[in-house]
């Protein structure tokens, strides 16, 4: 049987729920805003976790390589306290990430978490007993310790990989949209500050009217875990989705509340003769076209045409 169909047998493990339940329940005590969403990596517009736990995984890996070789006694036992040290915010920024996550990541999360704990505790042993001059039960339980984190580091690899709980479920949508202007319906059809759902080739989109001809859209994937942003509510400034209660600005799709850290795909969008007209966000009004294909301007928020 391969690794990863023994690590998905644990995704649908529901013994796991007890403990699920337990770690969510304290874990909802932590208020939203600007401290959870620092966790997340908001500010980064990358999740932070992946980048903190670099630190004592380097620490640790250092470590156990410089156990191999005489006379590296002080220089181990002090990257092993690094470790020990930094990895306590790694483990505060991913149990924030798991909070916001479906039943399948956190059933596998907790496990993902039981290992890197047991790992962290016995390379606290081992920093206690290279402190006391017992070097060889140091290196010892350093190596115990960098096993059961390898072990972790596997767990949280398939909920960031093939769970795809750290990538955007967003940004693809770019590459699938269709090229040049595309109308997309009478801005009558679309109410005023009411999210409506809509199709742009293959790829969903929800559009938000906020008055007049002022019409903004994005696409409808949430990049958080792919909600949809449409059954959203929207103050006409912004729309929160309605899983996990990621906000994103309608303007241009950035992320002014998480658990997103990847801003969402704004679309340019006009208004012309009363059709709301759409194309891609990264697409230039002045590139070059070929004779006798159409070019229009776009803006962020739709004006009439």
């Amino acid at each position: 049987m391969r690794i990863g169909d023994a690590i998905r047998r644990i995704e649908r493990d529901r013994r796991l729920d007890r403990v699920v339940d337990f770690y969510r329940s304290v874990l909802d005590r932590m208020p939203s805003g600007p401290v959870k969403d620092t966790l997340h990596g908001v500010q980064l517009g990358h999740p932070l976790h992946p980048l903190l736990v670099q630190i004592p995984i380097g620490a640790w890996t250092s470590a156990t390589v410089l156990d191999l070789f005489p006379g590296t006694e002080r220089a181990a036992r002090r990257l092993v306290d690094l470790g020990l040290v930094s990895a306590l915010p790694a483990m505060v920024a991913g149990a924030a990430d798991w909070s916001d996550q479906h039943e399948r990541h956190q059933r596998v999360g907790v496990v993902h978490a039981a290992a890197n704990n047991t790992g962290w505790a016995l390379f606290a042993a081992s920093a206690l007993a290279r402190h006391r001059g017992r070097h060889g039960w140091g290196r010892a339980l350093g190596l115990a310790g960098m096993g059961m984190v390898g072990i972790g580091g596997m767990l949280g690899a398939h909920i960031a990989y093939n769970l795809a709980g750290g990538p955007s479920h967003a940004d693809q949508d770019r590459d699938l949209l269709p090229e040049g202007w595309q109308d997309i319906g009478p801005v009558a059809d679309f109410p005023e500050g009411e999210p409506v759902r809509a199709m742009l080739g293959t790829v969903p989109v929800v559009v938000v009217r906020t008055g007049g001809d002022t019409v903004r859209v994005l696409t409808d994937t949430c990049a958080h875990l792919g909600g949809p942003l449409s059954e959203g509510e929207t103050d006409g400034e912004c729309i929160t989705c309605p899983w996990h209660g990621s906000t994103f600005r309608l303007d241009d799709g950035t992320v002014v509340r998480g658990p997103a850290t990847a801003q969402q795909p704004a679309l340019q969008v006009r208004v012309s003769n009363g059709t709301v007209r759409v194309r891609r966000p990264d697409e230039d009004a002045d590139v070059p076209r070929p004779r006798g294909e159409h070019s229009d301007a776009g803006a962020a928020a739709a004006t009439r045409g």
